[in-house]
């Protein structure tokens, strides 16, 4: 009998304590487990779309998180905060046991992950156009990419350890699913989600190498298409529905924009102390050349791009190994964003380095740039504090050699198919 897990509200629980149940006895206790229900009188159909729609939110939520400490990770933003476990992410020097790689970064991405398979598990009707199934299938797509973006190796479920390439294996398959299904499904979310899959699964193949694969998959992404995540300012349900790029740049100062990205490009905005109009929050950490406060991401409400045809087209560039296609594309962006064409150096690795440049600028503080940095390191050298030198806070030593996150020290010691943090097999 399939069985689908189900959080109790400790709110209810509560209002039921306080209403004085006055029960005699064990009879008080003597309840049905309420945190497992029988699958078979869950009405399919209904559950599909709650759940996948929670699925989705699961994605949403984890996105900000994931982003800003990729952005802290690859020097996009300087960590103004006092966070010890915070700043080994700006070091690059991450342990096992940094809490917050647990808390806000593994566990979230985890839970995104396994609820989505949730969805998929089940035995939903019209299994090759249900909205359900294709929304499921491509959120589990791009959450486990994140993970096989930002984590060394990985793990779903308690499963056992992952490496890259098998992570980027899942997430093709699964972005595969969104896509057919979506396209199956004939209506504009169905549509919006099979090309929201066609740029992630794009990206998979160029993070593989499969640079002919990728150049196909961004041709197919219509013009003009984005996807955004959307968010929403509930002051109930902050922690949930907001835009966390907001608030650790708005409510808590912990995310200033690191200098490379000071250029007055429009792409990337921000406020300087001292200047006018001044930040609105105050940096958790004295930040060496003053706290500048991104203003990309402005509300609570602000969306965060997800997947778009501009993706599409930097990938087709960066596939290409082609300088005169990546040249067009530098300078066609650059001409849209007010700068002037181009003057570099000419040769491939110079252009390819500028590919790079526009894409961090047009991608700031949108979770993509781990995977650049892992997947063309040379390219990234130019905006990235290189191993060895100092941290650019005093006091933290040099900037360590990590390329991407460990696994939790928490999941090694508690996932029974996975090598424990002592070497021996659990």
């Amino acid at each position: 009998m399939k069985k689908i897990a189900r959080t109790v509200s400790r709110t209810a629980a509560g209002a039921m304590l306080a209403l004085g149940v006055t029960a005699c006895g064990d009879e008080f206790l003597t309840v049905t487990n309420p945190n497992v229900i029988d699958a078979s009188t869950v009405d399919p159909t209904a559950s599909g779309i709650t759940l996948s729609l929670s699925a989705q939110q699961n994605f949403v939520d984890m996105f900000g998180l994931l982003a800003m400490y990729g952005a802290w990770f690859t020097g996009e933003a300087n960590v103004s905060d006092t966070f010890p476990t915070r700043n080994e992410f700006g070091i690059r020097s991450i342990t096992d046991l940094n809490g917050s790689l647990n808390s806000d970064a593994w566990a979230p991405l985890s839970r995104a992950i396994a609820s989505a398979k949730q969805v998929l598990d089940l035995s939903l009707p019209t299994p090759t156009t249900n909205i359900s199934i294709a929304r499921a299938a491509t959120f589990r797509g791009f959450a486990i990419l994140q993970m096989a973006s930002d984590f060394c190796t990985g793990s779903f479920s308690s499963g056992p350890e992952l490496t890259t390439a098998q992570m980027l294996d899942s997430a093709n398959v699964w972005l595969t699913k969104g896509i057919d299904v979506g396209r199956a499904n004939g209506t504009a979310d169905g549509a919006a989600l099979a090309n929201a899959a066609l740029v992630g699964r794009a990206r998979v193949k160029l993070q593989k190498g499969d640079n002919a694969g990728a150049s196909t998959d961004a041709a197919a992404v219509p013009a003009g298409f984005e996807f955004n995540l959307r968010y929403t300012d509930d002051l109930a349900n902050r922690g949930r529905l907001s835009n966390d790029l907001y608030f650790f740049s708005f409510d808590r100062g912990s995310i200033s924009v690191a200098p490379w990205y000071r250029q007055g490009d429009p792409r990337v905005t921000y406020r300087v102390q001292g200047g006018s109009p001044a930040p609105t929050a105050n940096p958790q950490d004295a930040v060496p050349g003053g706290f500048h406060q991104q203003t990309k991401f402005f509300a609570y409400n602000a969306p965060i791009r997800l997947a778009s045809k501009l993706e599409a087209d930097y990938i087709a560039a960066e596939a290409s190994n082609n300088v005169t296609t990546q040249l067009t594309l530098i300078n066609a962006r650059r001409a849209v964003n007010g700068r002037p064409a181009y003057a570099g150096a000419q040769d491939a690795a110079s252009v390819k380095a500028e590919l790079f440049n526009q894409r961090a600028l047009e991608f700031y503080l949108e979770g993509k740039r781990v995977a650049d940095f892992r997947r063309s390191p040379a390219s990234v050298a130019g905006t990235i504090t290189p191993a060895g030198a100092p941290y650019f806070k005093p006091g933290y030593g040099n900037t360590g050699t990590d390329t991407c996150y460990p696994i939790p020290r928490a999941e090694r010691d508690n996932n029974p198919n996975m090598t424990g943090a002592n070497g021996s097999a659990r």
